[in-house]
């Protein structure tokens, strides 16, 4: 069976490894990006320059490096839930997982939300590693 349209419009995204390219085209410039509290800067932003700007911008300068790895995907209409993990090394070389589970939301072909699950303790202490 193939994806419905939305699930492979989130799929697109988790393997090109939020490349630019596929970013630009799949996920909407005012997307609300809803991170979990206590996650390192977690928080809601408004639109995709300040989720790139404020929270990737200041995440990724504390590890050497930080992915999203999908595990599955769940269609549902116009919401796509992903579960899967983050693999992060630190500055220090410390690797750790930590389990997310993501909703986006999908209109008209774009990402429009994301509301993340995450478990933020994990990540908080890698890094501060």
């Amino acid at each position: 069976m193939s994806d419905s349209p939305n699930l492979a419009l989130v799929r697109r995204l988790y393997d090109s490894g939020m490349a630019p390219d596929v970013v630009a085209e799949v996920i909407d410039p005012d997307i609300v990006w809803d991170i979990t509290p206590g996650f390192p800067y977690g928080g809601v932003y408004k639109t995709w320059a300040s989720a790139g700007a404020d929270f990737f911008g200041r995440l990724a300068p504390r590890f050497t490096s930080f992915g999203a790895v999908a595990e599955e995907f769940y269609d549902a209409g116009e919401h796509v839930f992903v579960r899967g993990h983050y693999h992060a090394v630190s500055k220090s070389g410390a690797e750790s997982d930590a389990r997310f589970i993501h909703l986006w939301t999908v209109r008209d072909g774009k990402l429009t939300h994301l509301i993340q699950a995450a478990d933020s303790h994990v990540v908080q202490q890698a890094a501060n590693n």
